[in-house]
Order: C-alpha cells, then structure tokens, then sequence
C-alpha cells in the first residue's frame, strides 16, 4: 500500500483557508491545530478546569456493554478517570452501514491523532466518537449509493418514518433491514470476502433494535482493537450528566444568542458565509413532545417571556424549563449551537476532528466560547482520503489523466475533448447542409402556402419541426454508433469518474465503507489503520 500526499482545496473558501492558516481566518479560533504549543497550552486550560471523569467513565462503560470490546477500550475508559488525561473526539450521525466514507475517515482521525498526541506529550490521550444520536434527520441517514451500470444508485432503507424522532429512537426491521442489505452486497458483486461480510452484517442485525445499535455495532466490530470510546447524544442515561449544564444553558440563552449573532458578524464583515441558521429569538434547545412525538426546536417570545415552539403548541416559563432539566432532561436535547459546548463542558478535548462545514460552523461559536470563559478546543481538519483501486490506476495512465485534476474537476471535462476528437466531422457537415437546405425549402412552401391558405402555416410548421427531429434524430444514431467503436475507452473514463469523483463529488461523500469491505475483505480496516498520517490539511490517496 502506498499513500499519495495531494494539495487540494477544501471544499469550501473558508474551510481552505483554515487549512492555509490564513491571517484573515485564524481570529476566528482561539489555536492553530497544527502547532505544539497549542497543545501544551490547551493542556495548561483544561488543567484549570473540573472534569467529572469517573462519572462520565462509568457512564460510557455501562453504555459500551452492548457493544465489541477488547482490552484495548477497556484501557481508553481507565486512560479517561486519570485526572492528567484528554480526548480527542469528533462525531457525525448515525448513517445506516456506517452512511458516506468521510464518517469512517473521521473515526480513523480521531484514533490515529489520539495515538500521535499521547505519544508526543506522554499524557493519556483517549479517541472518543460522538453518535448524534438526537438528530432527527432521518432522510441524511436512511440511504447508501450503490453502483449500478457504471452509474450511481440511491438505496433508501425501505421503512417510513413519519415523526421527526430522534435517530436513537428509530426502529429498524431486522427482517426487512437484512434483506435490504443483502441486496446491496450482492450489487456490488461477489467476491472471496462476501459470504464473510454477509456473515459479518448478519450478526450486527441481529444484535441491534435501532439505527444507532446498528451503526454502533458496525463500528466497535470495525474499530475495538483500536481502543475507541463512544457515546450516544440521544441516549437518555448520558442526558442525566448533562442536566445542570442544560440547566445552565437554559438561563443564560439570551447571552448564547447574541455572543453566536456577535460572532456571525464578524465573519459576515469578511464576506464568508454562515453557516448556522440564527435569529434573536433563538432559544437554542429542543423539546421532545411525547404526545406529538416530534422534536421541536424552542424560541424565546420576549414579549411573553416564554420559550415557545411549533407555532405556540408548546409553551414554557423559564423556571419550568429549568425543572425540566433537572427532573426529566432526556426531554431537552441541544442544536448545533449548544452541542459543542456540552461536549467540551463534559470532555477535556485536546482537539475535536472537523470536516470542512463543521470548521465553517464552530468558527461562529468562538465569543460563545467565551460567554462561558471556555476557549475552543483546537478545531483539527479530519483526515481526507481517497481509495484508489489499481484497475482505475490503470484506467487513469491509459487515459493520461492527472489525479490531481480528476479529484478536483472529474473526467467531464476530457471525456468531451476524447468524444470531440473522434467524432466524423463528414457526419456532422452531411447533417448541418440537410437541415440548412430543408429550412430553405421551407421557406419557400411557406410563402406558397400564406398565397393559397393562410389557415395551414401552423400546420406547415409543425411538419418542418417533425422532419428537423427526424434528422437530429439520424445524426444522433449516427454519433452514438461512432462512440461505440470507442466504447472501451468510454467506459474507462465513466469508470474512473464513477470511482473517484462520483456526480461531481468527493469519493468520501458518496461511497460506503461496505463496497471496500466487500472488495478486499474486513482486514481493510487494519490495512489502513497500519499506515502513517500526517495531519498535515494534505489529502491522502491510497493506493489498493
């Protein structure tokens, strides 16, 4: 295996310009994620802070039972009551098979980063995945692409869900649910791996009630012997460490809102845009409606002095909200604003693993940091990675594409140019000089016929467009039976675009970790897990 390092743009401006360090960017983040002072002084931070490790400890074994062990979690849970330990932690939904690439990407970053800061500062450094768990976007997650005729496929998981339910409290049909995924598997094609990964996602079915059992018991399988840690935003046990902190959040919501909109404005004077969604109602929390059965997002009515929601269906004072936190807080469940401040109220964070929008949104929650006299963690860029198979290394030197220029722009581009090259310029002048010479004909019906019945030029032109058809038709039939003769080299260019930059996007937004798996069997994980990376804003192709 041989690992490629690519300067390519993130994919968006301000994202790349994190990347760069940019002096335009940087005010904006309290550390520069590439620096080791930046660590000892993150260190010197957390040291002056109070952590309830043991609690949250324990929280996470009891939460973890369920789940693939090794004695290597079991020394993460150890590392994480030491009163001298960190964590690194990033976090993404629950996407049924694991969802897009980029989410396995992140749990290999926040591994790998872990085990280089523990060996440079020789302090406990712990890798921990955070499940949003209390999304309820269930679209985002429901769904894998698959390739079918050198096309891609979207594969929805077959059961409705009506009511905007957190992801954690969403069912899945272990029936239905195998039978879904076997399909997929067998799509992809069979290989000497697939009866083993059939085996392997049968058993991860039958050991899971909902999405997040699922996309858990995918993970600790895949990661166990790695020492990962992970928790769940949705799990009501974990919602009772959080209670005093959503208590905190409820009373100072106005100070939260308006250090967010403080921040936003800033960043909209150097022309970026924002990333969250924000007004000074904002209230920042949701509420679960039992009786609704919806999460719904709170805003505070100034002039009631009540958080309300779903167009005054539910109503609050602020003192009872606050005793809901402490009695029932798995009814209340944070937003993008408030999620990162409770990971870093519960965590010591060393650094969070981000993807390019989650940099965007947590450069707008710098003076939130500091409403609370918290700095942000060093906000770390997660590891971006291609899969580069050898078939499609070949494709790419039989075509003389450059890498570099396929990751970034695709195969469109000289996949014209090819067809321009090929195509019989004879065909295309026969077929221009016959439509030419029927317009003039025309032309001249046209008069006659205004001369001798006004009433039947409509239908005149009708019939010119109908002919006109028919010849674009011929040309066409004519072109595609051109492209056949190069159909080889057609598809090698369909092929590398399909693997590489799939619809114009990343390899990692689209593709799932299965169809790998699948190709080079469950070791994969452990193949790339033994590569060295820098975390360097590089991206890293690997060749298979």
């Amino acid at each position: 295996m041989e690992i490629l390092n690519l300067s390519l743009p993130a994919t968006n401006r301000f994202a790349s310009g994190y990347l760069q360090q940019s002096a335009e960017i940087m005010p904006f983040f309290h550390y520069r994620f590439n620096d080791l002072n930046a660590d000892t002084e993150r260190l010197a931070e957390l040291g002056g802070r109070k952590f309830k490790r043991t609690e949250l400890a324990e929280y996470i074994e009891s939460f973890m039972e369920r789940f693939a062990s090794s004695e290597a979690v079991k020394n993460s849970i150890h590392k994480l009551k030491q009163t001298n330990s960190a964590v690194v932690i990033g976090g993404q939904q629950a996407g049924i098979l694991t969802g897009p690439l980029y989410t396995i990407h992140k749990i290999i970053s926040c591994l790998k980063l872990a085990e280089q800061k523990e060996r440079k500062l020789g302090i406990p450094v712990v890798p921990v995945f955070w499940i949003a768990g209390e999304d309820h976007d269930f679209q985002e997650v429901n769904h894998v692409f698959v390739p079918v005729h050198q096309k891609l496929d979207k594969w929805t998981y077959p059961e409705k869900v009506l009511e905007k339910k957190m992801v954690s409290d969403i069912q899945i049909d272990q029936d239905l649910c195998l039978a879904w995924v076997e399909n997929i598997i067998e799509n992809f094609g069979e290989t000497e791996y697939t009866n083993q990964l059939l085996t392997f996602v049968t058993e991860q079915i039958n050991k899971s009630t909902t999405f997040v059992d699922f996309f858990a018991n995918i993970i600790m399988e895949l990661f166990k012997d790695y020492g990962l840690l992970i928790v769940d935003s949705g799990d009501h046990a974990f919602r009772k460490l959080q209670k005093e902190l959503l208590a905190e959040q409820i009373e100072q919501h106005e100070g939260i809102t308006h250090a967010l909109l403080a921040q936003q404005e800033e960043i909209a004077k150097k022309e970026f845009p924002l990333t969250i969604q924000a007004n000074e109602q904002a209230a920042n929390l949701f509420y679960y409606d039992p009786k609704l059965k919806e999460r719904i997002l709170l805003e505070f009515d100034r002039e009631a002095g009540r958080f309300t929601g779903k167009h005054g269906k539910v109503s609050f004072a602020k003192q009872e909200l606050v005793e809901l936190a402490h009695e029932n807080p798995a009814m209340l469940s944070n937003n993008v604003v408030t999620r990162p401040l409770m990971q870093e109220w519960l965590f010591p964070t060393l650094a969070f693993i981000a993807g390019p929008g989650e940099i965007s949104y947590w450069a707008e929650l710098k003076l939130v940091f500091e409403h609370f006299g918290m700095k942000m963690p060093p906000i770390v860029p997660r590891l971006n990675i291609t899969f580069l198979d050898r078939s499609v290394e070949t494709d790419l030197e039989e075509l003389n594409l450059q890498l570099e220029t396929v990751l970034q722009f695709g195969t469109e581009r000289d996949k014209a140019q090819f067809i321009e090259n090929i195509m019989d310029r004879e065909i295309a002048n026969i077929f221009s000089k016959a439509k030419e010479q029927l317009v003039n004909q025309y032309k001249i019906i046209e008069a006659k016929t205004a001369q001798v019945n006004h009433a039947l030029l409509p239908l005149l032109k009708k019939n010119e467009g109908v002919l006109l058809k028919e010849l674009d038709f011929m040309q066409a039939k004519l072109e595609e039976a051109v492209k056949l003769k190069h159909d080889v080299i057609l598809n090698k260019y369909a092929r590398v675009e399909l693997y590489l930059r799939p619809e114009g996007s990343p390899q990692e937004r689209i593709w799932n970790i299965f169809y790998y798996l699948n190709r080079y069997g469950l070791n994969f994980i452990n193949d790339i897990m033994a590569a060295n990376f820098e975390f360097d804003g590089l991206h890293k192709v690997m060749k298979f």
